[in-house]
């Protein structure tokens, strides 16, 4: 059977599937045209509330996959198959179904420790490399409780700020519980408005926790080997940042961005950990500038 090209969807997303190594069931869905990026979502949850970007797709065309056990993708029958860097060969099938030589990667939060395990994995495979406000298990780099802090403490000003702030101390002191973490929700977004509290409201309803446990269980992450792959890996690389993003602080992600050879860091202003939102075109101006 012939290799099927990348589809040419203009505007909307499209939605697509392909069969993965072990016989499941992985949905993609694209939009835009030009030259083809593959997104990653965080989580592991649906890439929906990944949007086009913040406009992004007017200039790349964006393949967003849902990893498996998420969105529109077949729960496996074994769910050990969704630890972090098993995923590697979902990312490889992908590309391989869309007949990629070597593709854009662009990777959100939890997305980035897949991202990089690809990378590790086939750096033939990728062209460039994008990490947005990145999570950094997958090579070991500690983000210290002050500093979280530190970071949240540019949001003083704001009226949500007392109780979110007492909830991320807690959170921070080993005491947090399913209260504080979804008090802390205002800190992932540069404005705590309505498109902002809607949009964390439907990223919640598409979480599953069983896939997201299996995502990180023993085994996922090799840091140590990582960083030691990482150092050696060619192709640029962009890491941004948010400014006031207490989950990725831009002191971490400047650390992580001297992991490889040749690193670019944007600390996108005012900007939380979904900054596609915080301000779309500040946002696609630094990628699509990147990618180009």
């Amino acid at each position: 059977m012939a290799v099927p090209s990348v589809p040419s969807v203009p505007s909307e997303f499209s939605e697509f599937s392909f069969s993965a190594y072990d016989g499941t069931r992985l949905a993609y869905h694209v939009a835009g045209d030009g030259d083809p990026v593959i997104c990653l979502p965080g989580g592991p949850t649906d890439s929906a509330y990944l949007g086009d970007l913040g406009g992004l797709s007017a200039h790349r065309r964006l393949i967003r996959l849902d990893l498996r056990g998420t969105g529109r993708s077949q729960v496996p029958e074994d769910l050990a198959s969704c630890r972090c860097d098993r995923l590697v060969e979902d990312v490889e099938a992908l590309r391989e179904h869309l007949g990629l030589e070597r593709p854009d990667l662009l990777a959100h939060c939890a997305g980035a420790n897949l991202a990089v395990q690809y990378a590790v994995r086939r750096p033939e495979r990728v062209r460039r490399l994008v990490l947005v406000t990145p999570s950094v298990r997958a090579v070991g780099i500690p983000i210290a409780g002050d500093l979280r802090l530190a970071t949240a403490r540019l949001r003083r000003d704001e009226p949500w700020f007392p109780a979110a702030f007492a909830a991320l101390e807690a959170i921070a002191a080993g005491r947090g519980g399913e209260d504080q973490w979804r008090a802390v929700a205002p800190f992932s977004y540069g404005r705590w408005d309505e498109p902002a509290r809607a949009h964390h409201a439907a990223a919640e309803e598409r979480v599953d926790q069983e896939v997201m446990a299996a995502f990180g269980t023993d085994g996922a992450f090799d840091p140590d080997a990582t960083r030691a792959a990482l150092g050696r890996f060619a192709p640029p690389v962009l890491l941004l940042a948010g400014e006031v993003d207490p989950g990725a602080p831009p002191r971490t992600v400047a650390e992580f961005a001297g992991l490889f050879p040749a690193a670019g860091l944007v600390v996108q202003p005012r900007a939380g950990h979904h900054p596609w939102l915080d301000d779309g075109e500040r946002f696609v101006t630094a990628v699509a500038g990147f990618l180009a």
